[in-house]
């Protein structure tokens, strides 16, 4: 019996399949890990597009900071000076000031996990104080690429979506609706039980809270970027005490931890981004 295979015909590739299903499965972990932020953040979007309407600026200025800045509390700032007509050089100051906290994010972002050039640039863009909160586990260390980048995107998403939402209907919404920007603060909120149910480390969190309410008293509404700071000088030293008493973590590699999302170990980069 001959084959009907002709001569150029391969066989199928049996690993090819695998490592299609593979990426699907990231994409679909980092969709449902995004999902909640995302959820979460859509009256703030609302919120952030109405303002948008009420300040007197076209609504397309509202996906367009949304899409290009994409920092949250910023992109209200912005919208502000924006229509106040504030010169370039204090827009560029407030939003350094403001997103100055993203310096300290690069200690524990797994930015690693990600292997490619653009995927890089577009996990470093997309770091948000959201994407930060949940991929600062230890868990979150031996994600692939694929799914830190697709929860970042999934938040994007759902931030731009909901801000133009908010800016196409907010002719719509009462003006007198208080509480849309309370979700940003729930969301931390629960952000932060599960960091604490993850590490359950009592001291951490008490520490953050008390060097929140001494820079708040101290600094005002200027507060963010000291407390950062403070607290990270602080994690810092603790990270120091614990290694001179011989309780220094593994470091990558010294474990051959597989992770059961993509089957690389602890020190392995990942094969799909």
């Amino acid at each position: 019996m001959t084959s009907s295979r002709g001569p150029s015909e391969q066989p199928p590739d049996p690993q090819a399949g695998a490592r299609t299903d593979g990426i699907l499965e990231q994409l679909r972990l980092g969709w449902l890990t995004g999902l909640p932020a995302g959820a979460a953040v859509i009256p703030v979007g609302l919120a952030f597009g109405v303002l948008v309407i009420q300040y007197g600026l076209p609504w397309w200025v509202a996906p367009l900071l949304s899409g290009i800045v994409f920092a949250g509390s910023i992109e209200f700032l912005l919208a502000g000076l924006l229509a106040a007509g504030a010169p370039l050089v204090q827009i560029a100051l407030t939003a350094l000031i403001v997103n100055f906290r993203h310096a300290f994010y690069a200690l524990t972002f797994p930015l690693h996990r990600i292997r490619s050039i653009p995927g890089k640039t577009y996990g470093t863009f997309a770091l948000t104080d959201e994407a930060f909160a949940l991929t600062s586990g230890r868990e979150a260390q031996r994600w692939s690429g694929t799914r830190i980048l697709t929860l970042e995107g999934t938040f994007q998403l759902f931030w731009v979506a909901s801000s133009t939402a908010g800016a196409l209907l907010g002719s719509l919404i009462p003006p007198w609706i208080k509480g849309l920007d309370f979700a940003m603060t729930a969301l931390f909120v629960v952000l932060a039980i599960d960091a604490y149910k993850a590490r359950r480390s009592l001291p951490q969190p008490v520490i953050a809270v008390g060097i929140g309410l001494v820079s708040a008293a101290l600094f005002g509404a200027n507060m963010l970027a000291p407390a950062m700071g403070a607290y990270v000088l602080v994690l810092i030293i603790g990270y120091l005490i614990s290694r001179a008493r011989g309780r220094e973590l593994p470091r990558t590699g010294e474990l051959d931890v597989v992770d059961p999302d993509d089957g690389t170990t602890a020190g392995q980069e990942p094969r799909d981004v």
